[in-house]
Protein backbone atom coordinates (compact mmCIF):
# COMPACT_ATOMS: atom_id res chain seq x y z
CA UNK A 1 0.00 0.00 0.00
CA UNK A 2 1.16 3.19 -0.81
CA UNK A 3 1.73 6.40 1.53
CA UNK A 4 -0.69 8.00 -0.21
CA UNK A 5 -3.42 5.00 -0.33
CA UNK A 6 -2.64 4.72 3.53
CA UNK A 7 -3.72 8.42 4.45
CA UNK A 8 -6.77 8.04 1.72
CA UNK A 9 -7.71 5.22 4.09
CA UNK A 10 -6.74 6.29 7.91
CA UNK A 11 -7.36 10.03 7.81
CA UNK A 12 -11.12 9.81 7.58
CA UNK A 13 -10.86 8.10 10.60
CA UNK A 14 -8.63 9.72 12.34
CA UNK A 15 -10.73 12.70 11.84
CA UNK A 16 -13.84 11.13 13.06
CA UNK A 17 -12.43 9.92 16.13
CA UNK A 18 -10.48 12.83 17.08
CA UNK A 19 -14.09 14.92 17.20
CA UNK A 20 -15.36 11.90 19.08
CA UNK A 21 -12.38 12.53 21.92
CA UNK A 22 -13.80 15.80 22.23
CA UNK A 23 -17.55 14.58 22.19
CA UNK A 24 -16.83 12.26 25.13
CA UNK A 25 -14.77 15.13 27.12
CA UNK A 26 -11.36 13.80 26.31
CA UNK A 27 -10.04 16.58 24.24
CA UNK A 28 -9.70 20.37 23.21
CA UNK A 29 -11.63 22.07 20.77
CA UNK A 30 -8.56 22.93 19.45
CA UNK A 31 -8.14 19.59 17.70
CA UNK A 32 -11.81 19.77 16.57
CA UNK A 33 -11.86 19.87 12.51
CA UNK A 34 -15.24 20.75 10.30
CA UNK A 35 -14.04 17.20 8.52
CA UNK A 36 -14.62 15.73 11.92
CA UNK A 37 -17.95 17.35 12.98
CA UNK A 38 -19.03 15.78 9.60
CA UNK A 39 -17.80 12.50 9.30
CA UNK A 40 -19.19 11.79 12.93
CA UNK A 41 -22.23 12.21 11.95
CA UNK A 42 -21.70 9.41 9.64
CA UNK A 43 -19.78 7.38 12.38
CA UNK A 44 -22.73 7.55 14.65
CA UNK A 45 -25.24 6.07 11.92
CA UNK A 46 -22.80 3.61 11.71
CA UNK A 47 -21.97 2.75 15.18
CA UNK A 48 -25.68 3.07 15.91
CA UNK A 49 -26.55 0.07 13.04
CA UNK A 50 -23.87 -1.88 14.32
CA UNK A 51 -24.78 -1.76 17.87
CA UNK A 52 -28.44 -2.62 16.80
CA UNK A 53 -27.51 -5.67 14.99
CA UNK A 54 -24.59 -7.20 17.37
CA UNK A 55 -25.75 -5.22 20.17
CA UNK A 56 -22.23 -4.42 20.38
CA UNK A 57 -20.92 -0.24 21.17
CA UNK A 58 -17.86 1.17 19.25
CA UNK A 59 -17.90 3.91 21.23
CA UNK A 60 -17.08 1.94 24.49
CA UNK A 61 -14.76 -0.04 22.85
CA UNK A 62 -13.20 2.96 21.47
CA UNK A 63 -13.40 4.56 24.96
CA UNK A 64 -11.90 1.41 27.12
CA UNK A 65 -8.74 1.27 24.86
CA UNK A 66 -8.31 4.79 24.90
CA UNK A 67 -9.04 5.01 28.53
CA UNK A 68 -6.68 1.88 29.11
CA UNK A 69 -3.92 2.92 27.54
CA UNK A 70 -3.56 6.04 29.19
CA UNK A 71 -4.53 4.80 33.17
CA UNK A 72 -1.17 2.23 31.98
CA UNK A 73 1.19 4.80 30.75
CA UNK A 74 0.02 6.60 33.53
CA UNK A 75 1.15 4.53 36.55
CA UNK A 76 4.87 4.10 34.40
CA UNK A 77 5.07 7.52 34.21
CA UNK A 78 4.21 8.45 38.03
CA UNK A 79 6.43 5.31 38.71
CA UNK A 80 9.26 7.42 37.47
CA UNK A 81 9.92 4.98 34.86
CA UNK A 82 8.98 6.64 32.09
CA UNK A 83 9.96 10.13 30.64
CA UNK A 84 9.13 10.12 27.34
CA UNK A 85 6.68 9.21 24.68
CA UNK A 86 6.42 8.50 21.17
CA UNK A 87 2.61 7.87 19.78
CA UNK A 88 2.63 5.90 16.44
CA UNK A 89 -0.36 6.65 13.87
CA UNK A 90 -1.45 10.03 16.83
CA UNK A 91 -3.76 11.47 14.08
CA UNK A 92 -6.02 13.65 16.07
CA UNK A 93 -5.73 12.22 19.26
CA UNK A 94 -5.36 14.65 22.81
CA UNK A 95 -3.11 12.21 24.86
CA UNK A 96 -0.69 14.07 24.07
CA UNK A 97 -2.06 17.07 25.02
CA UNK A 98 -3.61 15.59 27.78
CA UNK A 99 -0.48 14.13 29.24
CA UNK A 100 1.57 17.11 28.95
CA UNK A 101 -0.71 19.08 31.31
CA UNK A 102 -0.76 16.55 33.93
CA UNK A 103 3.15 15.72 34.00
CA UNK A 104 4.57 19.00 32.73
CA UNK A 105 8.21 19.24 32.06
CA UNK A 106 8.47 15.63 33.60
CA UNK A 107 7.29 14.53 30.34
CA UNK A 108 8.06 14.59 26.95
CA UNK A 109 5.86 13.72 23.97
CA UNK A 110 6.18 12.80 20.10
CA UNK A 111 3.09 12.72 18.23
CA UNK A 112 3.68 11.11 15.05
CA UNK A 113 1.89 10.04 12.04
CA UNK A 114 2.15 10.45 8.18
CA UNK A 115 3.08 13.47 6.69
CA UNK A 116 -0.43 14.99 6.25
CA UNK A 117 -1.61 14.52 8.94
CA UNK A 118 1.34 15.12 11.46
CA UNK A 119 1.18 18.72 9.24
CA UNK A 120 -2.76 18.64 10.06
CA UNK A 121 -1.82 17.84 13.74
CA UNK A 122 1.12 20.28 13.81
CA UNK A 123 -0.49 22.91 12.56
CA UNK A 124 -3.87 22.68 14.92
CA UNK A 125 -1.45 22.47 18.25
CA UNK A 126 0.68 25.54 17.30
CA UNK A 127 -2.18 27.67 16.43
CA UNK A 128 -3.35 26.68 19.95
CA UNK A 129 0.33 27.10 21.50
CA UNK A 130 0.25 23.68 22.56
CA UNK A 131 3.30 22.48 21.27
CA UNK A 132 6.96 23.19 22.47
CA UNK A 133 10.38 21.58 23.00
CA UNK A 134 9.01 19.08 25.21
CA UNK A 135 6.13 18.15 22.66
CA UNK A 136 6.34 18.00 19.19
CA UNK A 137 4.69 16.37 15.88
CA UNK A 138 7.07 14.33 13.64
CA UNK A 139 6.35 12.57 10.51
CA UNK A 140 6.62 8.90 10.90
CA UNK A 141 6.00 5.70 8.30
CA UNK A 142 5.56 2.75 10.30
CA UNK A 143 6.32 0.62 7.64
CA UNK A 144 9.81 2.04 6.78
CA UNK A 145 12.81 0.43 8.21
CA UNK A 146 14.93 3.57 7.72
CA UNK A 147 15.61 6.95 6.76
CA UNK A 148 13.77 10.09 8.27
CA UNK A 149 10.26 8.90 8.37
CA UNK A 150 11.02 5.61 10.24
CA UNK A 151 10.98 4.75 14.05
CA UNK A 152 14.06 4.61 14.50
CA UNK A 153 14.40 8.27 13.10
CA UNK A 154 12.32 9.59 14.93
CA UNK A 155 14.03 7.82 18.44
CA UNK A 156 17.04 9.42 17.75
CA UNK A 157 15.88 12.47 18.58
CA UNK A 158 15.21 11.48 22.03
CA UNK A 159 17.47 10.94 25.21
CA UNK A 160 18.89 7.57 24.74
CA UNK A 161 19.24 7.73 28.76
CA UNK A 162 15.42 8.30 29.85
CA UNK A 163 12.71 5.42 30.04
CA UNK A 164 10.82 5.41 26.65
CA UNK A 165 7.19 4.30 25.77
CA UNK A 166 5.70 3.48 22.69
CA UNK A 167 1.97 3.50 21.81
CA UNK A 168 0.06 2.69 18.69
CA UNK A 169 -3.71 2.56 19.94
CA UNK A 170 -5.76 2.02 17.06
CA UNK A 171 -3.17 1.14 14.19
CA UNK A 172 -2.28 -2.64 14.21
CA UNK A 173 -5.53 -4.22 12.90
CA UNK A 174 -5.16 -2.49 9.67
CA UNK A 175 -1.99 -3.91 8.76
CA UNK A 176 -1.53 -7.47 7.27
CA UNK A 177 0.06 -10.11 9.81
CA UNK A 178 3.20 -9.71 7.92
CA UNK A 179 3.35 -6.04 7.83
CA UNK A 180 2.00 -6.16 11.86
CA UNK A 181 5.07 -8.63 12.67
CA UNK A 182 7.36 -6.35 11.16
CA UNK A 183 6.40 -3.14 13.16
CA UNK A 184 6.16 -4.96 16.11
CA UNK A 185 10.20 -6.14 15.87
CA UNK A 186 10.90 -2.76 14.39
CA UNK A 187 9.44 -1.55 17.74
CA UNK A 188 11.09 -3.88 20.27
CA UNK A 189 14.17 -3.26 18.88
CA UNK A 190 13.82 0.29 19.27
CA UNK A 191 12.70 -0.01 22.73
CA UNK A 192 15.96 -1.86 23.61
CA UNK A 193 18.03 1.25 23.36
CA UNK A 194 16.40 2.84 26.45
CA UNK A 195 16.74 1.86 29.49
CA UNK A 196 13.47 1.21 30.48
CA UNK A 197 11.01 0.07 27.57
CA UNK A 198 7.52 0.17 27.23
CA UNK A 199 5.09 -0.61 24.51
CA UNK A 200 1.23 -0.34 24.73
CA UNK A 201 -1.69 -0.71 22.11
CA UNK A 202 -5.26 -2.09 22.07
CA UNK A 203 -5.14 -5.96 21.00
CA UNK A 204 -8.46 -8.13 19.89
CA UNK A 205 -8.39 -11.80 20.50
CA UNK A 206 -10.23 -14.21 17.94
CA UNK A 207 -11.22 -16.32 20.91
CA UNK A 208 -13.17 -13.50 22.45
CA UNK A 209 -14.63 -11.75 19.42
CA UNK A 210 -15.98 -14.88 17.63
CA UNK A 211 -19.13 -14.74 16.99
CA UNK A 212 -22.32 -13.91 14.51
CA UNK A 213 -22.82 -10.01 16.03
CA UNK A 214 -18.88 -9.43 15.71
CA UNK A 215 -18.61 -10.43 12.37
CA UNK A 216 -21.62 -7.83 11.72
CA UNK A 217 -20.13 -5.12 13.63
CA UNK A 218 -16.46 -6.25 11.82
CA UNK A 219 -18.46 -5.63 8.54
CA UNK A 220 -19.92 -2.72 9.35
CA UNK A 221 -16.78 -1.29 10.35
CA UNK A 222 -14.80 -2.19 7.59
CA UNK A 223 -16.64 -0.08 5.64
CA UNK A 224 -16.31 2.74 7.32
CA UNK A 225 -12.54 2.64 7.49
CA UNK A 226 -12.37 1.39 3.64
CA UNK A 227 -10.72 -1.86 4.25
CA UNK A 228 -10.18 -4.65 5.58
CA UNK A 229 -9.40 -5.06 9.17
CA UNK A 230 -7.20 -7.66 10.99
CA UNK A 231 -6.84 -9.53 14.54
CA UNK A 232 -3.58 -10.62 14.54
CA UNK A 233 -4.18 -13.31 17.67
CA UNK A 234 -6.36 -16.41 18.70
CA UNK A 235 -5.51 -16.14 22.09
CA UNK A 236 -3.83 -14.37 25.14
CA UNK A 237 -1.25 -17.14 24.91
CA UNK A 238 -0.59 -16.87 20.86
CA UNK A 239 -0.35 -13.27 21.76
CA UNK A 240 2.41 -13.41 24.42
CA UNK A 241 4.39 -15.67 22.42
CA UNK A 242 4.75 -13.53 19.81
CA UNK A 243 5.29 -10.33 21.06
CA UNK A 244 8.05 -12.40 23.29
CA UNK A 245 9.45 -13.67 19.95
CA UNK A 246 9.85 -9.98 18.73
CA UNK A 247 11.57 -9.09 22.03
CA UNK A 248 9.56 -8.19 24.79
CA UNK A 249 10.36 -9.83 27.89
CA UNK A 250 6.98 -9.38 29.82
CA UNK A 251 4.06 -9.46 28.18
CA UNK A 252 0.36 -8.49 30.19
CA UNK A 253 -2.89 -8.19 28.06
CA UNK A 254 -5.28 -6.45 30.85
CA UNK A 255 -8.65 -6.96 30.67
CA UNK A 256 -10.75 -3.76 30.52
CA UNK A 257 -13.03 -5.29 33.25
CA UNK A 258 -10.07 -5.63 35.47
CA UNK A 259 -8.25 -2.03 35.27
CA UNK A 260 -10.06 0.21 38.11
CA UNK A 261 -10.56 3.00 35.26
CA UNK A 262 -12.01 0.91 32.32
CA UNK A 263 -14.01 -1.24 35.16
CA UNK A 264 -17.41 0.21 34.62
CA UNK A 265 -16.73 1.00 30.91
CA UNK A 266 -16.11 -2.59 30.41
CA UNK A 267 -20.23 -3.03 31.61
CA UNK A 268 -21.34 -2.04 28.10
CA UNK A 269 -21.26 -4.56 25.75
CA UNK A 270 -17.97 -3.65 23.55
CA UNK A 271 -16.08 -2.07 26.40
CA UNK A 272 -14.86 -5.74 27.45
CA UNK A 273 -13.67 -7.07 23.39
CA UNK A 274 -10.72 -5.13 23.64
CA UNK A 275 -7.67 -5.97 25.72
CA UNK A 276 -4.82 -3.30 26.58
CA UNK A 277 -1.18 -4.83 25.48
CA UNK A 278 1.53 -3.76 27.88
CA UNK A 279 4.63 -5.04 27.31
CA UNK A 280 8.36 -4.41 28.43
CA UNK A 281 11.94 -4.86 26.73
Amino acid sequence: MTTGGRTARVSPTAHATGYLWYRLGLSDAALVTPRGRRLDRGFRMLTGMARALSGISLEALMLARHVGIDAVLSRAIEEGRITQVIEIAAGLSARGWRLRQRFGDRLGYVETDLPAMAAEKRRLLGAAGLLGERHRVMELDALVEDGPQSLAAVAATLDPAQGTAIITEGLMNYLSPRDADAVWHRIAEVLAGFPAGLYLSDLYLMQENRNAAMAAFGGILQVFVRGRMHVHFRSADEAGQRLRDHGFAHVTLHRTRDLPETREIAKTRGGDRVRILEARR
